[in-house]
C-alpha cells in the first residue's frame, strides 16, 4: 500500500471469527474473496448494530466494505451487507459444529492476505448446503477438497513404502506420516480405509456436491473416510480441530 494512503475495499467475504476488542469494539477475522484472510476492527460493534446487524455471525457470507490504513496491520471495517446467513436454517448442535468446522479450518489453514478463489467458492458451496438433516456429506466434501486444494491429499492408489498398486483394495494410513500403505507395510497405529471408501473419495472429487446430496448420507456412510480427511487436516495444521470433536469424527 502506498505510504500515507488509505485504500477502500468492497467485496465478498466469509466471517470466520470475532473477539472482543477494547471497550465496545470487535476484532473480526474475514476470509475475503479478493484478498484472502484479513483482520479488522468493527468500531462500537458491541454497542451499535446499525452498520453490522447480524452480519458478524461466524460463517455469514457478506459484502464487506473496509479500509486499509497506512502502517496498520488491522483494517477498519466500515459496513457489512449480508449475502447469506447461517441463521436462515435452524442452528442445531450438529449443524453448528459443521459450520464451525468450515470456519475453524479456514482460520487455521489460510495465510493472511493470500487469496484463493477455489477455496472461497468451496467454502460458500459447503456452508450454504449445510442443513441439520445433511451434515456429514458436506463436512466430508469440504475436508477432502481442502486437503486437495492445499496440496495435502495423499495418493491413495499406491503404497508409499513399496509402491504396490492398491487400487480396489483397502489401504492403511497413519495420523503421523505421509501417504498410505499396503497391509504388509502398515505403520504402528495405522487405521484402515476400505476399498469402498477410497472409491467414494474419487467419486466425490468428480461429482458436484448438489448431485451427491440427492443420496442418503447417514453418519455411518464413509465414516472411515471422514476420519482420514480430518486427521490429514489436523496433521498439517499441527493442531486438533475442536469442531471435529463435536461432530464425533
Amino acid at each position: 500500500m502506498p505510504e500515507g494512503r488509505q485504500i477502500q475495499h468492497h467485496g465478498e467475504a466469509i466471517v470466520l471469527r470475532t473477539w472482543p476488542f477494547h471497550e465496545a469494539d470487535l476484532l473480526v477475522s474475514l476470509f475475503t474473496r479478493d484478498q484472502g484472510k484479513v483482520k479488522g476492527v468493527a468500531r462500537h460493534a458491541l454497542k451499535s448494530r446499525r452498520r453490522f446487524g447480524g452480519a458478524l455471525e461466524p460463517a455469514t457470507q457478506v459484502r464487506a466494505h473496509y479500509t486499509e490504513r497506512p502502517k496498520q496491520d488491522l483494517v477498519r471495517l466500515d459496513q457489512f451487507e449480508i449475502l447469506w446467513s447461517p441463521l436462515t436454517a435452524p442452528i442445531e448442535t450438529l449443524r453448528l459444529a459443521a459450520l464451525q468446522l468450515v470456519t475453524e479450518v479456514l482460520e487455521e489453514a489460510m495465510p493472511d492476505q493470500a487469496h484463493d478463489d477455489n477455496i472461497y467458492r468451496l467454502a460458500v458451496t459447503v456452508l450454504t448446503c449445510l442443513r441439520s438433516e445433511s451434515v456429514y456429506l458436506p463436512t466430508l466434501y469440504f475436508c477432502l477438497w481442502m486437503n486437495r486444494l492445499m496440496g495435502w491429499m495423499p495418493e491413495l492408489g499406491h503404497c508409499a513404502a513399496c509402491g504396490l498398486d492398491l487400487r480396489n483394495q483397502a489401504v492403511y494410513w497413519s495420523p503421523t506420516a505421509d501417504g498410505v500403505t499396503c497391509s504388509d507395510d502398515r505403520r504402528p497405529g495405522s487405521r484402515a480405509l476400505t476399498a469402498a471408501s477410497v472409491a467414494e473419495s474419487h467419486r466425490i472429487f468428480r461429482t458436484p456436491l448438489a448431485d451427491l446430496l440427492t443420496e442418503p448420507w447417514p453418519p455411518t456412510r464413509s465414516a472411515d473416510l471422514r476420519a482420514f480427511a480430518i486427521a490429514t487436516l489436523e496433521r498439517h495444521l499441527e493442531r486438533r480441530l475442536r469442531s471435529a470433536t463435536a461432530l464425533s469424527i
